[in-house]
């Protein structure tokens, strides 16, 4: 209502301007010695019009801040005008005739009215529904892959499992952009100093050193400290070679790309295969040699630090790397269908995405 009466005080008062005749335009009476001016002068002095009326979206929210352009023949007619913060705007002193209004705003796709004006009239055009853009490829437009890369990561770099859990390696975004070399380390060192892989590594020591797991390390916050060191050590180097080092070099992706569509049946095949499969740089889908040598590379370095009573041969690395597939297929369908939702700042902006 408040809205309504405000467009109506404003088409009152644009009643008043665009009829009242302007001190230019109150015909003079001329000298008996001039009488063929009088015609000139009322020939030139047609009165103008206005426009006016509202811009809203589609859930009839007002848009502020809209600019409003009326033209004709191409022409601009109008000094920049833009809605004001009830969505509204006024355009005074324009020549009566066809005209064309367009409207576009930062996030919409433009906007055009056509009508035609007349002579005093005051035209209040119904509201203008400005639709969302359908993509924001215009606003891609002079970035390059590497630049629109760099955003996209900005964002998984802030999605956390119930705010807290990194959620980094997946993408909520329909239209990913291959990362370079140096991005796909970037993700990888900001994942391996997060304060919760700490607080995992610490966590999974500590259950260790309760089950006198690895004798070796011994008792104590010496043995803890070996424990803890460890876990570390398996997390970067699993991380860095299989999420950096190997995709870098083979030019695949190290994320899961949310599917989010489709039914359930097909959706929980994806999620399974994602577990062997990734996409490539190309954009192609192909073995994800990435993740399966990097489980078997880090299982071979760890031989390096454990104790030697827990090296047990090649045998144990080929079971971590079969356990390791088995744990990312779950972790997929927790990705798929459960995380998603437990994600407050997950990228979910399909109509923010370059196609």
């Amino acid at each position: 209502m408040a809205f309504q009466v405000k467009l109506f005080l404003v088409s009152a008062l644009t009643a008043i301007a665009c009829v009242s005749p302007s001190p230019a335009q109150i015909p003079q009476i001329p000298p008996a010695s001039a009488p063929a001016q009088t015609a000139l002068i009322d020939d030139e002095t047609e009165p103008s019009g206005c426009i006016s009326g509202a811009v809203i979206d589609q859930s009839g929210a007002v848009v502020a801040g809209a600019k409003v352009d009326v033209t004709r023949n191409g022409q601009s007619l109008n000094p920049e005008t833009t809605t004001d913060t009830a969505g509204q705007f006024f355009v005074a002193n324009i020549a009566p005739g066809v005209f064309d209004l367009t409207i576009t705003a930062v996030g919409f796709a433009p906007k055009t009215y056509s009508g035609t004006l007349h002579s005093k009239e005051i035209d209040s055009v119904p509201p203008i529904v400005l639709d969302v853009a359908s993509s924001t490829t215009e606003v891609s437009v002079g970035l390059s892959r590497s630049d629109v890369a760099a955003e996209q990561i900005k964002v998984e770099e802030h999605q956390r499992v119930l705010g807290v859990i990194p959620n980094f390696y997946v993408t909520y975004d329909p239209h990913p952009v291959p990362l370079t070399s140096k991005q796909k380390f970037q993700l990888a060192s900001r994942t391996v100093i997060d304060p919760f892989t700490f607080l995992i590594v610490a966590g999974s020591a500590g259950v260790e050193q309760w089950q006198n797991h690895f004798v070796g390390y011994g008792q104590g916050m010496e043995g803890y400290s070996k424990r803890f060191a460890a876990n570390y050590a398996d997390t970067v180097s699993a991380t860095f070679i299989g999420g950096a080092i190997l995709p870098s070099i083979l030019k695949q992706d190290p994320r899961y790309f949310y599917k989010g569509t489709g039914s359930v049946r097909s959706r929980f095949v994806y999620a399974i295969a994602m577990s062997f499969i990734c996409k490539g740089d190309n954009g192609h889908w192909q073995p994800n040699y990435s993740a399966i040598l990097g489980s078997l590379a880090a299982g071979g370095i760890s031989n390096l630090y454990y104790p030697a009573a827990d090296r047990d041969s090649a045998a144990l690395t080929f079971d971590n790397t079969a356990i390791g597939i088995a744990s990312n297929a779950i972790g997929n369908l927790l990705q798929e269908f459960i995380i998603p939702k437990l994600t407050p700042g997950k990228a979910l902006h399909r109509s923010q995405t370059q196609q």
